[in-house]
Order: C-alpha cells, then structure tokens, then sequence
C-alpha cells in the first residue's frame, strides 16, 4: 500500500507482475515478511495481469466515470476476513489493558489502508508521477477501503488509542484529512496523532536517517521509528495496519495486519 507517494515506490504493472508469478503473495519463496520479486519463471502476461487484478476488485466505473471496487468482490471478502480477525484482537487487547492498566494503541496507514486509490491506478495504468498523483490526492474524494473506517471507530470505541503513520507528505495534510473525514473516519486527526512525511523538517526520533539537510529514511525506517516513537509515549501497539508489507516490518507493534493491494508494491 507524499507529493512522492510511497517512499521507493516501484511503478507500474511491472512490478505486480512478479506478485502474480508467486514471488510477493503467492507461495514461492517469499515470506509474509520478507516478500521478493525474484523469480526464475516467466512472469504472468502483464495484459492479463491487468484484468486479472480488476476482477479481484470488481472493478467497474460508476456514472462520473471513475473507477470503483465492488462490495461483492474477493478482494471485498479478503478484507472482511482479516477485519473480523482484527475486532476479536483488539477486543481481547483491550479487556488486557484494562486489566493491566496499559494504553494499547492501534497504527493504520492511510493510502489503500483507509482510502482507496484503485481509481487513480486504472486511469494511469498502474503507473506514477508525483504531479498527477498530488493532484489526484488534493482532490480529496478517494472512496473508503471497504471496512477499515469501522475498524478504526470500533478500536477508539474500545478505548484503543488510534494513530495513523503515512507516506503521505507534510503539505498534503489538510487533504488527507479532509478525505478521511467524508468517508466516516474522524478520530484523532490531530498531528499529535497523524504522522506524515515532514522531509523540510524532520522529527528528532527520526535523526539516525532524516535530517532538513537530507531525508535518507527507507520506508521501514520511517514507518517503524514512527512506532518506536508511539511507544516511547507509552502505549503498546497491539495492531499496526497496512497495505504493504514495509508498513508492518521493522518491529514495535505486538501484531501486524496486511490488507491486500495487488496494484503496486513499496520496496
């Protein structure tokens, strides 16, 4: 699952190409943490590829012409799967820390973890730019990935503390959080809970890689110091939510949950 999207985003079908193959989320020699686009088979047809992943999403346009996912489709079902699994936990988690007097905490990305980009990747290809995907971001209409604004109501109702740890920029704030508000999401999105990129100004936690001379981070440094600094607050992680696997590596969150994206993979 910034003005740049995704830091080391890898573009286009090209890259889903090798999830089809069985390299990402198939069964080759890939694991739920270390997924790698190697592979020694000829990859899956990127044509059929293509329409391979639209069916997944049941992908069709509505009367404005803009691409949607069907509530009906397996990629539907996959979500809410891992969702049902994901209440029970965090309902366990939260009858724990109040037994234990702990503050448990839940992370959720925001880009295909909360809003829904698949309009965006159909019209362009599967392909990026930064001006074209700002604009797209700026236009602050993204429709909701079906399910996780409950997700995320449900864990604050439970008393689980919500933040959210995004690759999305700094200037892209007042969009960001404008759009999650018209699809139901509005819980703490305040900046003492919304961490995004801030590359002109960079948060002291992250100074072993991100400095205002020079933003160095990979997307597993910023995403896991982000959760070693939610910890340092004193809260316990106990679901951290993403579409890509370099969401959920790197540690400091008791259990991770990866949401299926087949559109584009973040190295």
């Amino acid at each position: 699952m910034p003005t740049v999207r995704k830091t080391a985003r890898v573009v286009g079908v090209a890259a889903a190409c090798a999830v089809a193959a069985g390299a990402l989320y198939g069964t080759g020699a890939a694991s739920a943490d270390r997924p790698t686009a190697h592979t020694t088979a000829e990859p899956q047809n990127i044509g059929l590829l293509k329409k391979q992943i639209e069916s997944y999403y049941g992908a069709h346009k509505d009367a404005d012409g803009t691409w949607r996912a069907s509530a009906d489709s397996a990629y539907a079902d996959d979500l809410a799967r891992i969702e049902a699994g994901a209440k029970k936990d965090i309902d366990k988690a939260a009858r724990k820390a109040r037994h234990h007097g702990e503050k448990p905490a839940v992370v959720f990305d925001i880009d295909d973890t909360l809003l829904l980009s698949l309009d965006y990747e159909i019209s362009h290809n599967y392909g990026y730019d930064s001006a074209s995907w700002g604009a797209y971001v700026a236009k602050a209409d993204r429709p909701a990935v079906f399910g996780t604004p409950d997700l995320v109501r449900y864990a604050a109702a439970k008393g689980v503390e919500v933040f959210y740890n995004s690759g999305l920029s700094e200037d892209q704030r007042s969009a960001a959080m404008e759009n999650l508000k018209k699809i139901g999401v509005d819980v703490n999105l305040d900046a003492d809970h919304v961490f995004l990129k801030d590359k002109a100004d960079p948060p002291a936690y992250l100074s072993d890689c991100a400095t205002a001379a020079a933003w160095n981070c990979t997307t597993v440094q910023y995403k896991a110091g982000t959760r070693k600094h939610i910890e340092s607050l004193g809260y316990d992680i106990v679901g951290d939510f993403g579409d890509q696997y370099t969401d959920l590596q790197g540690g400091y969150a008791d259990k991770t949950y990866k949401l299926p994206n087949p559109t584009y993979y973040v190295g």
